[in-house]
């Protein structure tokens, strides 16, 4: 039961970070890394700038990608999709 919460916040703190860029009114986020600043409200930009290790959240980065790749578009929309599948699960 434990590690099923963990993986449902997981994946919970990644569709708030991404839910609030989305739409005509989405905020931009700041990124810092040791080298660079980032400040971007694309889904997409933001989920290669995130360095996520927990698994279940790893899954959302995948799928994120896999939109990415094949259609080029609505990263942040898939990735709020599957964030709230996990949640309702």
């Amino acid at each position: 039961k434990g590690q099923i919460v963990s993986n449902i916040n997981a994946c919970q703190s990644v569709v708030d970070v991404i839910r609030t860029t989305l739409g005509p009114r989405g905020m931009d986020k700041l990124i810092h890394t040791e080298r660079k600043v980032t400040i971007s409200n694309d889904g997409a930009t933001l989920i290669s700038l995130l360095d996520i290790v927990h698994p279940a959240a790893k899954t959302l980065v995948d799928i994120a990608r896999s939109q990415d790749n094949e259609v080029g578009d609505g990263t942040t929309s898939v990735v709020l999709l599957a964030g709230g599948g996990v949640q309702e699960g």
